[in-house]
Parts: structure tokens; sequence; C-alpha cells
């Protein structure tokens, strides 16, 4: 009490009065929910979602919505994390100013949060000196001991503001999806943040994001006591198809489960990470149709398809300005080039009796297939289609065509489903949880461009898996294109349903787990 100046003394006795705070802690009322414990060893089953009301500083300074948070409560969720951008809360642009009427917004949501039996964890979506968005911070919360002196500065007026409010019902999260960063020098500014927390009340439930934008986890904080968070966007050709704050238009064509898909970037014969073909073995009974889906071209590029060492097909790129061949054209300011955006098909005829295809960039820089497809000239067959990923510089696995296997035409690549989600996002961070480190996903969803069918079943893999694990989640978002109100999906009949457009499929997944 004796750190409080007046003015935060006004505020502390309000903020008591608002939410609720004069009940002893454990202590409910009559109507009150259950909450749940929260530690930083063991994180409760949270489920939830993100509310978006101060995530950027360009959508506006909008305050949160009562609604969301009765909607939320009486669809049976019990969680939701507030990302938002620290640029909200200054003065005039200087961040050692802080805006009261922007705090008192906030307030109101942790008020809410208390009426609605909704957890509600606060997170610096930008924080000083790092953020995933753009613009970029002009300092580095990394490596600049005025910018982490900052940062610790606003997360201490937080816990000054929150203390005593119960973990049970609120918990903070340093920052999104840290990235650019080595392990030792994230752990020595987690450090200082929760110091500079725990100061002002000792005993704040700490969630850290894991590394390379939440998919690593972070055996370095365990000594802390902070809990940590992953995502749930794996893979994200899922995720974020179609996304272009990510190029999500170079992705393809989603499916799920789905064979785990070559690289599709060809290199030229004269780049130094080595130019390798995509090989397709065979044989090829019959004459067949192979299709090519052209992502990003740069600069210029010459794709040859050959059958058995003998050339088949050839096309010639060349990138420049203005309209073309191409969707979009790109000018490249770091190498002086046009990296352009085709988005076209071109199509191959291979030869009956060919025993192998290669597909390769046989003069000039680069280019990305997107997807391929296979089907024999003039059947009735249905096209085998695979979506490729891009990955610059890794050599292409080859797979079969075998248009008539009982196991399907495509064949000799592995599978990406559950069972892959579970190996590739659960198992490292179920080694961090047996270390003494809470767990739970901060984030996830799929933009509304992924196919509503395909982003169901690969939800409640997602979903089915985080149940066994014991973590809880929260979606990105709940009224919006990654929720399930008002997503604007275009394959969707949606329920009217409290003035929102409801996507029931979805909501009902969502309940069952």
């Amino acid at each position: 009490m004796c750190r409080c100046s007046r003015s935060h003394l006004v505020v502390a006795i309000a903020l008591l009065a608002t939410c609720g705070l004069g009940t002893a802690v454990g202590q409910q009322t009559a109507g009150e929910p259950r909450w749940l414990p929260a530690t930083p060893e063991k994180l409760p089953r949270w489920r939830g979602f993100n509310l978006l009301e101060k995530f950027q500083l360009g959508s506006g300074r909008n305050p949160f919505l009562e609604e969301d948070f009765r909607l939320i409560s009486q669809l049976g969720f019990n969680f939701v994390r507030l990302p938002m951008d620290y640029r909200l809360w200054i003065k005039g642009g200087n961040w050692e100013q802080f805006d009261e009427a922007t705090l008192r917004e906030i307030d109101q949501a942790v008020a809410w949060g208390k009426k609605y039996g909704v957890h509600v964890c606060i997170c610096f979506h930008r924080a000083p000196g790092y953020t995933v968005a753009d613009p970029p911070e002009r300092t580095s919360l990394w490596t600049d001991p005025q910018t982490q002196r900052v940062c610790a500065k606003h997360w201490a007026l937080f816990a000054r503001r929150y203390r005593g409010v119960p973990n049970e019902r609120l918990s903070f999260n340093l920052m999104n999806e840290p990235a650019g960063v080595e392990p030792p020098a994230y752990a020595a500014v987690v450090s200082r943040l929760v110091a500079a927390i725990r100061g002002e009340d000792p005993d704040r439930l700490v969630i850290a994001d894991g590394l390379q934008w939440g998919r690593n986890p972070v055996p370095e904080l365990c000594g802390l006591r902070v809990a940590q968070a992953t995502r749930g966007y794996e893979p994200m050709e899922i995720s974020h198809y179609q996304a272009n704050w990510v190029q999500g238009e170079r992705f393809p064509y989603p499916q799920w489960p789905r064979q785990l898909p070559p690289n599709g970037t060809l290199l030229g014969p004269s780049k130094p990470e080595g130019s390798h073909p995509l090989v397709i073995d065979g044989p090829f009974a019959a004459a067949t149709r192979l299709h090519l889906h052209v992502l990003v071209v740069s600069s210029a590029a010459l794709l040859v398809v050959e059958a058995d060492g003998r050339r088949v097909f050839e096309k010639n790129f060349r990138c420049g300005p203005g309209t073309g061949e191409w969707k979009k054209a790109e000018f490249n300011e770091r190498y002086k080039i046009y990296q352009n955006l085709f988005e076209r098909d071109y199509v191959a005829t291979i030869p009956a009796g060919s025993k192998q295809v290669c597909v390769r960039v046989a003069d000039g820089d680069w280019l990305e297939i997107g997807q391929i497809g296979l089907a024999p000239v003039g059947a009735a067959s249905k096209e085998a289609v695979l979506g490729l990923k891009q990955e610059f510089g890794r050599k292409p696995e080859p797979f079969r065509y075998a248009p008539d296997a009982p196991g399907g035409p495509l064949f000799g690549l592995p599978m990406q489903d559950r069972a892959w989600l579970w190996k590739t996002c659960v198992e490292p961070w179920k080694k961090l949880e047996s270390q003494g480190s809470g767990v739970m996903v901060g984030e996830w969803g799929a933009f509304n461009k992924t196919p509503h069918g395909v982003f169901l079943r690969w939800a409640e893999d997602c979903l089915a898996n985080w149940q066994q694990a014991g973590w809880g989640w929260a979606m990105w978002n709940f009224r919006g294109p990654f929720g399930p109100l008002d997503s604007q999906r275009g394959d969707v009949r949606y329920e009217d349903f409290e003035g929102h457009k409801l996507d029931r499929k979805l909501l009902d997944l969502l309940e069952r787990y």
C-alpha cells in the first residue's frame, strides 16, 4: 500500500467496487460460477476466445463489449484473452505516460469477467519493443535496456491495478508470439518482466508464449514459475489459407487429413542451395495429364517436364511490371527484381509407358508450384490432386503415382492427420509440462477462406488432442473470420442468433470439447 500514490489508491478503491473484490478470495455469492484453480505449474482446461477490441492501434480505440462476455458465458465457455496494443493506453505517443480512460475500459473487461464467470487473460500483443505486426517497433525489447525498463513499467502498472484479483479470474500473458530471439535472451527479458509484476503482486499468474511464434516450448523459463502458451495453427496451409498477412494466397488448396506435401519451390541450376527436381515415379501405363499450378516466379525461370529424360513440356516465364500473364506484379526492393504471382495452371502430357517424371527449373532463378494434378488422358478417373509446400532450398520428396492402387493414386509420402498433430504439436509441450510448467493453447483457428468441411475435420483433431492432453484453448476469434459468430464464410448456412450469424456446426464442435 505504501508504494501507491494517492491517485493509485483512488483507482484501486474504485476497481474493488467495480470488480467486486470486496468478496474474500474463494468466497462466492449465490449464483456465482465455480472458478477453476490456476497455478503456473498446472493451468485449468479453460475454453474460450480472443477479443480484439484493442488488438491494434489502427483499428480504433474501441471498448470491450459486455455482450461478448454474456454470450461466451451463455454458450458454456469460460475464458477470454485480450490481445492488446500498448500504444492504446499511452498519451501522445509517450510510452511512459498512461491514458486513464483506456485503462478504465480494460478494468471494465475484468469486471465483466467477474460478472459472467469468465477468466480474463491480459496480453501485450504489441509490447514496448516487440510485435509480430506491422510496423515493427523502433527499438528492441531483446537488446535495449531502456526498452526493457519501459516494458517492465507497463506490466508493473497492470500488476498494481489488479493486485488482489485471484488467479482463478485473471492472468497476464507477457507478449504475443516472440520470435527472432535466442532462448537465453528471451528468458532474461521474461525474468525482468516477471520480477516487475511480482514486485507489485507476488502471486500473479503469468503465462509466457513459446518461441518461434508460439511453436516451440522454452525450458529455460521453468525456473521462473511461469506457465507457457502454444499455438494451434499447424499446418498453416490449413489455418491461414488465403490469409494475405502471411502470403496465404501461395498456399495450396487445403485438404485434411492429407499426405505431407513435398516441396514445390524449384530452384534454377545456378542457385548455391542446389537445384533439385520434383520426381514422380510410375510406371505411367496410359498417357497421363499433369497439371501444374504455378504461384510465384522470381525474375525469370524455364520450367520443364521430362519423362524418362525426354522433355515433354517447357514454359519460359519472364516477370516484369504492369499487366501480363501474371495475376500480380511485385518488385523486390532488396534484389531489384520482379517476383510476380501468376496463380495459373499449365498442362503437360506424360506419354504412356513412361517410368519416371521430373519437373524442374532448367534455367533462371526460381518458381513455386503450389499444386499438381494427375489423371489418365481420356479416362473417367478423378484427378489426383496434391498440394505442395514452399520451403526455399529444400529438396522435394519423391512420390509415386498409380491411378488404380487400392490405397489411393498417390503414395510414398507420410500423412498429416491427428497422430501427426500429436507428435508435432503436443509431444514437445507435454515434455515441458512434465518439467513443472502449465500449458495452454493461446490462439488457434482457421481463416474463413479454408473450406468449412476441411476446417471442421482439422479442428476436431486439434480439439481431441488438446482434450487428451488436458489443455485449455482460446480460439482466434469470437466474432470474425476465425470464429463461430459473423465469420463471413462463403460455404456455411448460418443461423440467426442474438443479432449475429452463428456457425452452428462449428459451435457444436467446440461445445463437445
